[in-house]
């Protein structure tokens, strides 16, 4: 799958999600996550985002003379509230959903970490 084919299947999903909200409080009260100042409302809007430039430099500096897929974009997510929306999203099942929650909060406090334990 392309990085574009992601972005029109995201595009469909809700917005605001309740697992990906309370465990964006969780991270901030943790003080290993903050929404303050950035330029996306919720986390469908922060994918978009991430994969509208993906085939060029975006504002990350991409290399540009490799194609790369959806997995790959993924796997470069640095921002665990945005790999635990698109779960929700794409309808994990809540009790898998809340394992990963639990499991990210209890990480590292190095957002990598937590994206790879969500």
């Amino acid at each position: 799958m392309t990085p574009q084919a992601l972005r029109r299947k995201i595009r469909r999903f809700e917005a605001t999600l309740p697992i990906t909200f309370n465990f964006e409080r969780a991270l901030t009260k943790q003080g290993t996550w903050s929404a303050e100042g950035v330029w996306y409302r919720s986390q469908k809007e922060h994918w978009l985002g991430w994969l509208s430039e993906y085939d060029g430099p975006g504002a990350y500096g991409r290399k540009t003379s490799v194609i790369r897929s959806a997995e790959f974009a993924y796997n470069h997510v640095v921002c665990p509230p945005m790999v635990l929306w698109l779960g929700e999203a794409s309808g994990v099942t809540t009790s898998l959903m809340i394992q990963a929650k639990k499991s990210a909060l209890g990480a590292s406090r190095k957002l990598q970490g937590k994206c790879a334990a969500s």
